[in-house]
């Protein structure tokens, strides 16, 4: 049996390893080497309390209908909850004196996609909806500006040579300004005028003022979404009833009981090479001592900077494209209150009545505060207690090693605090009922610096023949979740096939438009 080795646990290397034991059982078998104590990476669940934290959000949609597949057969879909309160209490009280929820209760939820920009004390549609509420809170005077502004963008098109004239080619300098420019710099720490547009194609992809239009007059036309509709316009996800991480312990769960084995606290620090285009072993550390893993074929999800570091005989140009790749890091700090100082005006209903949200993104450059997550409302389950409390998530995207970063946790948390009163959203005597704060490294791979000359890394790592980069930091790419799992499904067919050509795997997530059907999900 060829021996795998696959870095990281998370969803490109739990896939990887779980298709190659459901496909070839007799063939192979695999390890997984996991730095941290977590199952998921990026994508765990935070249990806090009894509260559970999703890292940055996650929904579930996909145009590959074998990563939605793939989701229905490790987690059945169900349809929405009900809110009926008996219903809740009576789920609630079996799961405290019955079987542990997460190991009996394996589904996917159907949730509202409802997020919106808070800009200005004020609140907008998040994409940018073309209503009368939309034209009130900016003013009418404003929307003129943009409306003109989006016209004369069409006519004048700015060479797509950063991610600033991307973003004016398809709203507009004043739609720009107002909710892409400061937003942008707050998130990546860079001005967009200084990111690759390569980040807009892989992220916004297909959405512009004209796919705003669209689907505002299929909206006043009564049309369901049975067409093609852009990404950041589908209106409905699934969700694990207990956070994505949920989803990725039950698969850590299937590839164990395939013959599979996760080595957790395992940190790879060194990848041997041969000398003639070949990975021969890692060195790993484990508690405190150096250990040494051979193999056959290896699958690497760890940060593409990470593993050319750790490689011997890196030519010079390679080694210093590898090492000046940036990342942007990540922090959640969540806070339990009793309620919000936002009203639902919005037909969704809510349990508790609380704003229908996932996510509210934070546009206003007042403050550092990213995006707000409603834990309530990715799913009811998340919450120890939602019908009387809500569980929310304030992020902050950062530098490791900056100011904000070496924050203690309290003085993070206070700080997060201050900054959701000065918006509004709690009041000044709003009791804090629980806090805790989450930090996570190299969680956004950024589009600047050397990563112009990420094709000359890649074709350095393809020379390798048995190993394989996959996921989203694997390829240094912003991928979402099922594009993750499309890397690692393509490297195993690979590994299966014996074919050598891996222009397949770096290929996933490089087209320019990213259509969904309203039956369609995919991971955020």
């Amino acid at each position: 049996m060829k021996k795998v080795i696959i870095i990281g646990a998370g969803p490109a290397g739990l896939t990887a390893g779980y298709e190659l034991l459901k496909q070839a059982p007799d063939e192979y078998q695999v390890v997984i080497l996991e730095e941290s104590g977590d199952i998921g990476g990026i994508s765990k669940t935070v249990n806090h309390n009894g509260n559970r934290m999703d890292i940055g959000g996650h929904r579930f949609f996909s145009k590959d209908k074998a990563v939605m597949q793939w989701w229905q057969d490790m987690m059945p879909r169900q349809g929405k909850p009900s809110f009926d309160d008996i219903k809740l209490k009576r789920e609630k009280k079996l799961a405290e004196n019955g079987p542990d929820p997460e190991q009996t209760d394996r589904v996917m939820l159907v949730r509202n996609r409802v997020s919106r920009i808070y800009y200005k004390h004020k609140f907008f549609d998040y994409p940018v909806s073309l209503k009368w509420e939309t034209i009130k809170n900016m003013g009418f005077g404003t929307t003129m500006v943009a409306g003109f502004s989006y016209l004369k963008g069409t006519i004048a098109k700015k060479p797509e040579n950063s991610l600033e004239n991307f973003y004016m080619n398809r709203f507009g300098k004043k739609l720009y300004s107002m909710f892409f420019e400061g937003y942008t710099e707050k998130l990546w720490g860079r001005h967009p005028r200084e990111i690759s547009a390569d980040w807009g194609s892989q992220r916004v992809k297909g959405l512009s003022i004209m796919a705003v239009i669209k689907d505002m007059f299929r909206k006043i036309g009564g049309k369901k979404n049975t067409g093609k509709v852009e990404t950041s316009l589908i209106e409905e996800f699934y969700y694990p009833k207990y956070g994505p991480g949920q989803l990725w312990e039950t698969t850590a769960e299937e590839f164990k009981k395939l013959g599979g084995r996760i080595a957790m606290h395992t940190k790879v620090t060194e990848i041997v090479t041969d000398g003639t285009g070949r990975v021969e072993r890692v060195i790993c550390e484990r508690d405190g001592q150096k250990v040494a893993v051979d193999g056959d074929i290896f699958i690497s999800s760890m940060p593409v900077k990470d593993l050319v570091a750790g490689m011997n005989d890196v030519p010079e140009k390679e080694a210093a494209i590898a090492a000046g790749l940036p990342y942007r890091d990540f922090v959640t700090v969540g806070l339990l209150v009793d309620k919000l100082e936002l009203e639902n005006k919005t037909p969704i209903p809510t349990l508790g009545n609380i704003v229908p949200d996932c996510w509210i993104y934070v546009q206003d450059v007042g403050v550092k505060l990213g995006r707000i997550q409603i834990f309530n409302n990715w799913s009811p389950y998340m919450v120890q207690d939602p019908e009387h409390q809500v569980w929310i998530g304030l992020e902050y995207f950062c530098a490791e090693g900056d100011s904000f970063w070496n924050m203690d946790d309290q003085e993070c948390i206070d700080f997060a605090i201050r900054e959701l009163r000065s918006m509004g959203v709690i009041a000044k005597e709003t009791v804090i009922r629980d806090s805790h704060r989450e930090r996570i490294k190299k969680a956004y791979p950024a589009y600047f610096d050397t990563y112009s000359e990420i094709d000359t890394l890649i074709a350095y790592l393809n020379r390798f023949d048995n190993l394989y980069c996959v996921g989203r930091n694997g390829q240094h790419r912003y991928n979402n979740m099922d594009h993750s799992m499309a890397t690692s499904f393509e490297a195993v067919k690979n590994i299966l096939s014996g074919k050598t050509d891996k222009t397949n795997i770096w290929s996933v997530n490089t087209d320019k438009e990213y259509h969904e059907t309203a039956k369609e999900e995919s991971a955020e």
